[in-house]
């Protein structure tokens, strides 16, 4: 079972977040963490905190090794508008709006043994000989 992590309403443009989430997509966590360092991009500190998010939830919650993690699939879609007015010429107000986003991150790796269930099984090996 994967783990999952989401970063809501982060308050920059899909379009702005999909470029950098592409950088990234099918790479391993260490990697993909490593190339965000170096994005000069402002969306490259919310996907670096999504991806981070994602390896804690696979380590603690799963039991999946830190070093096999793999980004699965990794993506963006817009969160809620923010409805905002500028001043404009001769007393008049523009609308605009000011975009969200939802990033997705599903991280997979290898299963880590748990050393209960391993020392039970040799324990039970050793009986039945």
């Amino acid at each position: 079972m994967p783990a999952i992590a989401f970063q809501k309403g982060v308050r920059i443009s899909p379009r702005k977040v999909a470029v950098v989430a592409a950088l990234v997509r099918g790479r391993s966590v260490e990697d993909a963490l490593t190339i965000l360092d170096f994005t000069p991009r402002r969306a490259a500190g919310p996907v670096k905190e999504a991806i981070k998010s994602a390896a804690a939830n696979a380590e603690h919650n799963h039991s999946y090794k830190p070093g096999t993690l793999e980004i699965t699939e990794i993506s963006v879609t817009s969160g809620p508008r923010l409805k905002r007015y500028i001043p404009a010429a001769r007393g008049r107000a523009r609308r605009f709006q000011r975009k969200t986003s939802h990033i997705k991150v599903i991280v997979d790796g290898q299963i880590r043994e748990n050393k209960r269930a391993a020392a039970n099984a040799v324990e039970t090996d050793k009986e039945t000989e």
